[in-house]
């Protein structure tokens, strides 16, 4: 039988992890959104667009949730994007209504999923599904620092003028300013950007990292970032139903690793197809100890204001 993925939100990041699931077979797809024309019009452009680019997954668009009914995965990218001058926890309140209702009625028809959240801000947005979903933590999980790695390698490799296949990078922390970029972990075929890059070009890159995703924002004026979430969510789930068991940095939940408590937060992990079957920690300095527990803190903070 096939796999199938249900992805909520048929706007630029929905329709984009639609796009790349079904051009890599990774499953069938079904986007829903209250927009229901708009979906069930994308996913006929794109199952239209299969035997153009040579994949049989099928695309299907609906306004109700029994559409997504048995899936084994279901992406989360509903909710407002962020516009100029916005930070992610700008669309705390707002989002946060949008995600309790959405995930009640994903969890009715698919019990046995995985949720992956993308919509912002991550890190609280997934808490509050869990919360709503009742679901085992390795269950929920949060695409963040995957896309965060996925800059600091393309601004890499930008800068040194080699592949970015060849480069490596571990960013950890809040999906946000305080994101925790390692640099010292970060490599270029094994070799330490440290040993390639002078520190305040490395330091300009870990700024331009944090601030990526404001940099789309204002250029895009009305919208934010979807190639890039989209590609990143895609990886994950390609992970999950392929049980690559690939190392990959992820929005999830902390019960004593790393000194953290219930909080959703950015560290490696192994993904498979139960979700996130290992939580690897890795040896930090004091410094980075210390800026990964002021970017917790940056989460809790707004945690607090939804009563997580």
């Amino acid at each position: 039988m096939k796999n199938k993925v249900s992805v909520i939100g048929g706007g630029n990041v929905g329709a984009t992890v639609a796009q790349y699931i079904a051009e890599m077979e990774l499953a069938d797809v079904v986007m829903v959104d209250i927009a229901e024309g708009l979906v069930k019009g994308k996913s006929l452009d794109l199952l239209e667009a299969g035997p153009v680019r040579g994949f049989d997954s099928i695309a299907s668009g609906s306004g109700d949730y029994a559409a997504t009914a048995d899936s084994d995965i279901i992406v989360i990218t509903a909710g407002l994007a962020r516009k100029p001058g916005m930070s992610r926890e700008d669309l705390l309140l707002k989002n946060s209504e949008i995600i309790k209702d959405i995930t009640a009625k994903v969890v009715k028809e698919s019990p046995d999923s995985i949720i992956i959240m993308v919509t912002n801000p991550l890190d609280i947005m997934t808490h509050l599904a869990l919360k709503v979903s009742g679901f085992n933590p390795k269950r929920v999980l949060g695409m963040a620092g995957v896309l965060d790695a996925a800059r600091f390698r393309a601004f890499v490799a930008r800068e040194l003028g080699v592949s970015v296949k060849d480069t490596q990078a571990l960013v950890l922390g809040g999906h946000g300013d305080s994101m925790v970029p390692l640099t010292r972990y970060c490599t270029v075929s094994g070799i330490p950007i440290t040993e390639l890059l002078p520190k305040e070009k490395i330091e300009a890159i870990v700024e331009r990292t944090r601030k990526a995703g404001g940099e789309i924002v204002s250029y895009l004026k009305t919208g934010s970032a979807y190639y890039s979430p989209a590609a990143s969510a895609t990886e994950m789930v390609k992970a999950i139903l392929k049980d690559t068991k690939r190392v990959m940095p992820c929005a999830v939940y902390l019960n004593g690793e790393y000194g953290l408590n219930d909080v959703y937060i950015g560290v490696p992990v192994i993904l498979g197809a139960e979700g996130v079957e290992k939580i690897l920690e890795v040896k930090l300095t004091e410094e980075e100890k210390t800026a990964l527990q002021t970017s917790s803190a940056d989460v809790k903070k707004n945690m607090e204001k939804l009563c997580l």
